[in-house]
């Protein structure tokens, strides 16, 4: 299956892959089954404090994945329809990666109810055997949280797979007679999901129901939206989406979770149409959305629906499919910035939606997003829709879980996202191999790897596009430069155990954004000036960790920055491990600090920066203001105002 931030010709780093000429077509690469890569420092310790945090304790007292509530519950977000299938989607691996026996209990009891409640026709239980519509689209989820089940416990999978089985043979029942779909409504737009969950079986557990599979995923494909057509520069929109005309009249292709769910839909239908023009169309629509929509951090704009470039407003399964750097090096942005920026340290509390330039986190007058609500900025329990209070949880293991990949002959480990992880799998030809990787990335440029392999086989890293001098140093001998081919450096490893050093230093970069100001970058990290703020708790629960936060600026924040005074500052934790948790104010060890100074810069209402002042004027005396990444700041000004002050 494919794992959130999931991202194909078939050449692969040094080998050409032949396409086969009817069923599926390989991926590049494959992922490994849930559990067979781990996280270790600083990254285990960041799932440790979402274990602790709001994600694992959302069974305990949020009445939407609350145990009474799927059992019974009749609300838009119950059951199967959306909140119990993303809650236990993004908690299956959640608790495999930190072996948490409370959370596996959790998902492991509501997967046995689901498939004890499938009926007679397939349909997957809670609510069967009633006469609430049946729509397709909320099963996905839940379907995804089981494969990861089955994979890694591969006990389960005499019961996991017939279940699924069961649930194909009536959907594609249901497609033929128009049924399922829900006009308007998620179904059509993220059928991808259950291609997606259709290809696992079809590539593990066919069972002899390859043509039924194949032609599920064609029902799906002719009964879906038709991103082919989203994704080309003559219909995509280049602005905010809210005045706009949609030219299908499907509006919710442009709705910014739907916008993530299209960009797997066509390299999904390009294994099994073999169309090259599929792939192709992706990556056109990839680069149009980051174009158009993009942020510094990252992630790109949607307040619900795409929003633009504007500082106020607010994946791995590509590359697995087409195998393109850029889609991984955007995918390692966002999760080391967009992410956890969104989140308070302890990630007790979630906006809905987030800003570059980002003056307070209250409730917002006037309200400057045109299709949420105005509490969308507060970090709360349930600041606007409840959706991301449930889905939040998926980012940080799916990074994990997506971090190594191997080729199709399994001759090959590729290590893709870069941080401390530990791996123990079999290759091709029973070649045990085990990696530990040692690092305080993105907090650190070194990255120390061993490697215990039964036989020789090549080993390839990521290269991320940043790297500048890049260097690698095998057991021990001097230092040369990293030379990679499509991103990926080849490490020739022999039978025993074989240490490397990579050493990928990155420099400071800025990027053009509206309005004359620039975002400051380097290596996956975007920094921004942290805002001093204070808090104020709107809502007590009567889980007490569960409250809503309303943060206030507490010093001034209208700083210009001269680009030409940029300069990075490492201060390296005396321990050697990171503080935990890493993302919160004044803890990275990594910095950048600036000339500035005061510029006149306004609000727009009282709650939210205006743009940034063009070619503004100091007002204030020169000084240095510090940077620090995203992902630690609440409070930010993530897009500067330029000024020159090399003559002050």
């Amino acid at each position: 299956m494919a794992r959130l931030f999931s991202l194909a010709l078939l050449v692969g780093a040094g080998c050409v892959y032949a396409q086969s000429s009817s069923g599926l077509a390989p991926k590049k690469y494959e992922y490994l089954p849930l559990g067979a890569v781990k996280p270790a420092g600083w990254l285990y310790d960041q799932l440790i404090v979402q274990t602790n945090g709001l994600a694992g304790h959302e069974h305990d007292f949020y009445a939407l994945v609350a145990q009474s509530d799927w059992i019974g519950g009749d609300s838009d977000y119950s059951d199967l329809e959306e909140a119990g299938s993303y809650w236990f989607n993004g908690m299956v691996p959640n608790g495999v990666l930190v072996d948490d026996p409370t959370i596996k209990s959790q998902t492991q009891q509501f997967l046995d109810y689901v498939l004890d409640h499938q009926d007679e026709t397939g349909w997957f239980g809670p609510e069967v055997n009633t006469t609430k519509p049946r729509y397709l689209w909320g099963r996905y989820p839940f379907m995804f949280g089981a494969i990861q089940i089955a994979e890694s416990d591969p006990a389960q999978v005499g019961k996991i797979v017939p279940a699924l089985h069961k649930f194909v043979a009536l959907a594609n029942s249901m497609l033929k007679n128009g049924e399922g779909l829900n006009d308007g409504g998620w179904a059509k737009t993220r059928w991808e999901d259950f291609v997606i969950t259709l290809q696992w079986l079809y590539d593990n557990h066919p069972d002899g129901h390859e043509d039924l599979l194949l032609e599920t995923m064609k029902l799906l494909k002719w009964t879906g939206d038709p991103w082919e057509e989203v994704f080309s520069a003559q219909y995509f929109p280049t602005g905010p989406t809210e005045d706009l005309q949609n030219p299908f009249d499907l509006p919710l292709v442009w709705h910014g979770v739907n916008m993530a769910e299209g960009l797997k839909a066509l390299p999904a239908t390009y294994r099994f149409t073999h169309n090259q023009s599929d792939l192709d169309r992706v990556s056109e629509g990839w680069d149009l959305l980051f174009k158009y929509h993009g942020r510094p951090s990252g992630i790109y704009a949607a307040d619900e629906y795409l929003a633009g470039l504007e500082a106020i407003r607010g994946g791995s399964y590509l590359y697995q499919v087409i195998g393109d750097p850029k889609y991984a090096d955007r995918v390692e942005r966002i999760t080391y910035n967009a992410l956890p920026a969104t989140l308070t340290g302890d990630m007790w509390a979630r906006q809905y939606l987030q800003q570059q330039n980002q003056i307070a986190a209250k409730n917002m007058t006037p309200n400057p997003f045109p299709n949420d609500g105005s509490y969308s900025n507060v970090f709360g329990l349930e600041p606007n829709y409840p959706c991301c209070t449930v889905n939040h949880p998926q980012g940080w293991p799916n990074i994990v879980a997506n971090s190594f990949l191997t080729t199709p002959d399994k001759q090959s480990l590729v290590h893709l996202y870069l941080g401390p992880f530990s791996t123990n799998t079999t290759l091709a030809n029973d070649n045990q191999v085990t990696v530990n990787v040692d690092t305080l990335y993105p907090f650190g440029d070194t990255l120390a790897t061993t490697i215990t392999a039964s036989k020789d086989f090549t080993y390839y890293v990521r290269i991320p596009s940043w790297v500048t001098q890049g260097t690698i140093a095998v057991n021990g001998g001097a230092a040369q430069g990293v030379a990679p081919q499509n991103g990926l450096h080849a490490v020739q490893v022999k039978a025993g155990t074989t240490k490397f050093v990579l050493d990928l230093p990155a420099e400071i970069t800025t990027e053009a954004r509206p309005h004359g100001s620039i975002a400051v970058h380097r290596g996956p990290l975007h920094y921004a000036y942290d805002i001093a703020r204070n808090a104020t708790v709107l809502v007590q629960r009567a889980e007490a960790r569960a409250q809503d936060l309303e943060f206030d600026a507490t010093a001034p924040w209208q700083y210009a920055i001269d680009p030409s005074s940029l300069k990075f500052n490492n201060n390296p934790p005396a321990s050697g491990s990171l503080p935990s948790p890493i993302f919160d104010s004044g803890l990275p060890p990594y910095t950048i600090s600036a000339s500035a100074c005061q510029v006149e810069w306004g609000v727009a209402g009282d709650t939210f920066a205006a743009s940034p002042p063009e070619n503004p004027a100091c007002v204030g005396a020169k000084t240095t203001i510090t940077l620090w990444p995203f992902g630690a700041t609440k409070l930010r000004i993530g897009e500067f105002p330029v000024v020159d002050l090399s003559k002050q």
